[in-house]
């Protein structure tokens, strides 16, 4: 088994993703935090986004044997998100107010013999790769309705002649403010937040090895950029066949360059530049 990992701060202050690596349970993964809309500053000047990625990357990397024998890996998900609430708790964040709440999204999976389990929560997401070249989505991206509603009012600002960065993104920030209010609802999207309502929003199963080949995992800064945005959630599927050919590092590189001829997100329609791109390619399993 080959492993390939990489994380990249993007345009932002902080690298806001965080690679999950515990090679003693083979338990790997990538986290993706978001930073809140109620400025927070840790320590160090650590946003709200930076620290819920690194609570939750401590915790699962910290584990033992001992501590996941007959335990599954949804209930090390609602561990993480106890543990990221305690820490919100202890910095005096109020856990009513969904818009001042650190949040990470989460792809995790641990290879087993003849199996693998995996969790999910928000919009990283898990490739499976067979020897026939057949190429599964293992997790469903559950953010991607809520970015299309987001990515629609950037493009039409677009469309009607705005051309600076800073002024798109005024026009799309009361849709964002709103879209935080759906976080672990019914009608919005699954994220680790502190909230008790993601126990039960947490995407998890097993899928056999039967065949299996390769498994990618990626934060949303590895997604293709696109041209005209669309509610598809295929994202994952497309990344493969190029992280085949150029690797993980490479593809990685090859992204950075495109966006930065794009500085101010007009023909890719998106919010930064750059995002964090953090990724773990397995191969040869």
């Amino acid at each position: 088994m080959n492993i390939e990992t990489v994380t990249r701060k993007g345009t932002s202050e902080w690298n806001e993703d965080a690679l999950i690596v515990n090679e003693a349970l083979s338990l790997y993964g990538v986290a993706d935090g978001a930073t809140s809309l109620r400025p927070y500053r840790g320590p160090q000047q650590e946003t709200g986004g930076y620290l819920a990625s690194r609570i939750v990357q401590r915790y699962l990397e910290s584990l033992q044997a001992e501590d996941v024998a007959g335990i599954g890996l949804k209930e090390l998900v609602v561990e993480a998100n106890m543990r990221l609430r305690e820490e919100m708790e202890a910095a005096g964040i109020d856990l009513s107010d969904k818009t001042a709440l650190w949040t990470s999204a989460l792809a995790l999976i641990r290879i087993h013999e003849h199996y693998i389990d995996y969790a999910q929560v928000g919009d990283c997401m898990i490739a499976a790769v067979y020897a026939d070249g057949t190429v599964r989505a293992v997790s469903r991206d559950q953010v991607a309705h809520i970015d299309y509603m987001a990515k629609r009012v950037w493009e039409d600002g677009i469309k009607n002649g705005v051309e600076n960065r800073e002024q798109l993104w005024e026009l799309v920030k009361p849709t964002i403010l709103a879209n935080k209010s759906k976080m672990n609802t019914l009608h919005g999207y699954s994220v680790l937040s502190g909230e008790l309502e993601l126990d039960d929003l947490i995407e998890y199963g097993r899928i056999n090895r039967i065949q299996l080949q390769s498994l990618l995992l990626v934060t949303d800064g590895l997604f293709l950029p696109k041209e005209s945005i669309s509610p598809a959630t295929d994202s994952v599927q497309e990344i493969v066949p190029l992280v085949s050919e150029m690797t993980l590092q490479g593809y990685v590189d090859w992204l950075f360059a495109i966006e930065a001829k794009d500085k101010e997100c007009r023909k890719y329609p998106r919010f930064k530049i750059s995002d964090d791109k953090t990724g773990i390619w397995i191969y040869n399993l």
